[in-house]
């Protein structure tokens, strides 16, 4: 279980950093990638639901056995940008300052994999 809290624990807080900013970043994200933001629902929507993900990371992170069934999940909302940023660079539609963080997501993709399998029948 320590495994599991360990790792959980780790990848909501370092989500929560990652994310929360990108609330008051609106603007900036526009001018460091343009075109600017044109759907900003998409924008917000984004980061609400990768919000409410760092905070389900933490919940499992409290109660990884209760919670088990919710890894499955995590890895998916992991390999989702994971897999997807390295395919984007290769069409050439992404900058590749984003590979490090598409790596570490596919990091804590393996790692919550892992977890599930090491809190079996715990």
């Amino acid at each position: 279980m320590r495994f599991a809290k360990r790792t959980f624990t780790l990848a909501g807080i370092y989500g929560l950093l990652l994310v929360v900013p990108m609330y008051f970043l609106e603007t900036r994200v526009g001018l460091d990638t343009p075109p600017p933001v044109t759907h900003p629902e998409f924008y917000y929507g984004f980061i609400g639901v990768a919000l409410a993900w760092q905070v389900a990371f933490l919940l499992i992170a409290r109660d990884p056995k209760g919670l088990r069934i919710m890894m499955l999940p995590a890895v998916l909302e992991k390999l989702s940008y994971g897999l997807t940023i390295p395919i984007l660079f290769g069409q050439g539609r992404v900058a590749m300052r984003l590979l490090p963080f598409a790596a570490l997501d596919l990091a804590f993709g393996l790692l919550f994999l892992v977890a599930y399998f090491r809190t079996a029948n715990k």
